[in-house]
Order: structure tokens, then C-alpha cells, then sequence
């Protein structure tokens, strides 16, 4: 009889979620990606006040800091060595990956161009999913996935000016390394809590973020700004951490897949927090295709 913590190891991974279980989890997974919606624009602003490489190194040592604080203060126990590949995964992908790729993007890209990324995440983490897990989705799934994908790109596409940009490269490596990043924590936050994966991710990262910190200060010239200061912080304490911790605990209730495919409409919250926030604008085609998303989600909900 295989236990719930073997059950990475085994393969295929069956959970029967109750429905108040599902609700939860899908309400987290929801809020999670409401958060990574600001990311996007929240770096612009940090931008504005630091450089590419103090930015992603400071965002990841003050999360590091809030999460290495509350594991010490609840005493929570270190991880299991054969959880420190799968920790050592989400580092490499949502920790530092993700952040440097796309705040390197982001130096000559529009939000809205980079939204692009966003719009391919959920159906990159769900074959990312199926491959790492065993798991093969409906028909029916992969038809809503890559019909909610193609909408979404289309539309930031057509929103950017269908110009393909130096950028393309960095954004494209992002969402390689964030879909990895997502499914091995999404798989960890069954056996551990959602707030620990991302944690102790942060933490195994300080010795190396730490000194890079420091010297990308030193070389790299910084504004203290309301916007700048405003755009580290929340990149840091909201996408990097708080937003990641509902997320896998969200991801741990319904599952990798189901999760992921809420992440289509988050190009479109950045959009609107772009043009909020940025100045930046966008065509009436944005409530066609965000009926478009909608559906798609409720057929992948409901697959």
C-alpha cells in the first residue's frame, strides 16, 4: 500500500478532492493568480528605480527574509533530503528563472507583449503536468486548453502589434522554466504545506541571492521612487511569496492541470492593470476574448 508522501515517486497520482475541498482550492488557486496579474506591471514600476539585477535579487532576498522568518518562528522542520530536488526545481523556476527572465524582457517589452507568456503558461504547465506525473487529461481538456491559449495569444499578439521582438527569447525560456517550476510544486504542496514549498524554495536560494544582491546594487544605479520602492515590494511579498503560497496550496487541492488553465485569464487582469497602472492601452477586443477565456475555463473546471 503506497502512502500519500511516495506518491510523487510512484507515478500517476489519483485524488479524490471533495467538492468544499475543490471550491477552496480553486478559490485559492484564483486568488494566487489575481496576484501574479500584478506582476507584470508592478516590475515596470520597479524598473523605474532599480536595475534588472537588483531588482530580481532584492524581490527574492526580502521574500527569503519574510519566509526564512516565519519558518524559524513556527519551527518548522527542515525538508526531507528527497524533497530537495523538487525544492531545488521550484528555485530554479519561480524563483529565479521566471523573475530574471522576464524582468530582462520586460527592459525593451511592453506588459502587454508579455502577457504573451502568461497566455501559453497554462497550457505549458498542463503537458509539463502530464509528462512529470503520468496523468492524461480528457479530450475534452486539451481542446478547452489549447482553444483558451490560442485566444489569449491572439489577443496579446494583436495587442502588442504583432511584432516579435528581441525579448521573445527571454520570454519563451521563462515559460519553460515557470511550468516546471509550477508542476513540481504544485506535486510537493500534497505533502507539505503550500507556504513551505515556496519557502523553503526562497530560502535554499539566499546564499546565492544574498551576495548578488549586494553587488548588483553596488553596480547597478538605484532611485528610491514611490513606484520603484512600490514595484519591489510587491513583486517580492505578493508574486514572489504570498501569491506562490495560495497558489500551490490551490494547485494541491485540484490539481496541476485544472489549476493552470485558471491562469488564462490572467493576461487579461494584466492588461487592465497595465493600462491602470501603466498608460497602457488596449482594443474592445478585450471583452470578446475575455468571454472566450471564461468558457474555456468553465469546460477545463468541469473536464
Amino acid at each position: 500500500m503506497k502512502t500519500q508522501s511516495s506518491a510523487i515517486e510512484a507515478g500517476p497520482i489519483a485524488v479524490t478532492t471533495p467538492p468544499e475541498h475543490r471550491a477552496l482550492g480553486t478559490a485559492l488557486a484564483a486568488l494566487g493568480v489575481a496576484s501574479f496579474s500584478l506582476t507584470f506591471p508592478a516590475t515596470a514600476w520597479g524598473l523605474e528605480g532599480f536595475g534588472p539585477w537588483s531588482l530580481v535579487t532584492v524581490r527574492s532576498v526580502l521574500a527569503a527574509l519574510v519566509a526564512g522568518g516565519a519558518l524559524l518562528a513556527l519551527r518548522v522542520r527542515l525538508p526531507e533530503r528527497r524533497r530537495l530536488g523538487g525544492l531545488a526545481v521550484v528555485a530554479l523556476g519561480v524563483v529565479l528563472g521566471f523573475p530574471t527572465l522576464t524582468t530582462l524582457a520586460l527592459r525593451t517589452s511592453t506588459t502587454a507583449h508579455a502577457a504573451v507568456v502568461v497566455g501559453l503558461l497554462p497550457l505549458t504547465t498542463a503537458v509539463c503536468s502530464a509528462l512529470r506525473t503520468g496523468h492524461r487529461p480528457s479530450r475534452r481538456f486539451w481542446c478547452a486548453a489549447v482553444a483558451g491559449a490560442a485566444a489569449v495569444l491572439a489577443f496579446t499578439v494583436v495587442q502588442s502589434g504583432g511584432a516579435l521582438t528581441a525579448a521573445d527569447g527571454y520570454l519563451f525560456a521563462a515559460l519553460l522554466v515557470c511550468a516546471a517550476g509550477y508542476t513540481e510544486g504544485g506535486l510537493l504542496a500534497r505533502v507539505m504545506p503550500g507556504w513551505q514549498v515556496i519557502g523553503w524554495a526562497l530560502v535554499l536560494c539566499l546564499p546565492l541571492t544574498l551576495p548578488a544582491a549586494a553587488l548588483a546594487l553596488r553596480y547597478e544605479p538605484v532611485a528610491f521612487t514611490a513606484h520603484g520602492v512600490a514595484g519591489v515590494l510587491w513583486v517580492a511579498l505578493g508574486s514572489q511569496f504570498l501569491g506562490l503560497v495560495v497558489w500551490y496550496r490551490g494547485m494541491a487541492a485540484i490539481g496541476v492541470p485544472r489549476a493552470s488553465q485558471l491562469q488564462l485569464a490572467q493576461p487579461l487582469l494584466t492588461l487592465v492593470w497595465s493600462a491602470l497602472l501603466l498608460g497602457e492601452h488596449f482594443t474592445a477586443a478585450a471583452p470578446l476574448t475575455a468571454v472566450a477565456v471564461l468558457v474555456c475555463i468553465a469546460v477545463t473546471q468541469r473536464s
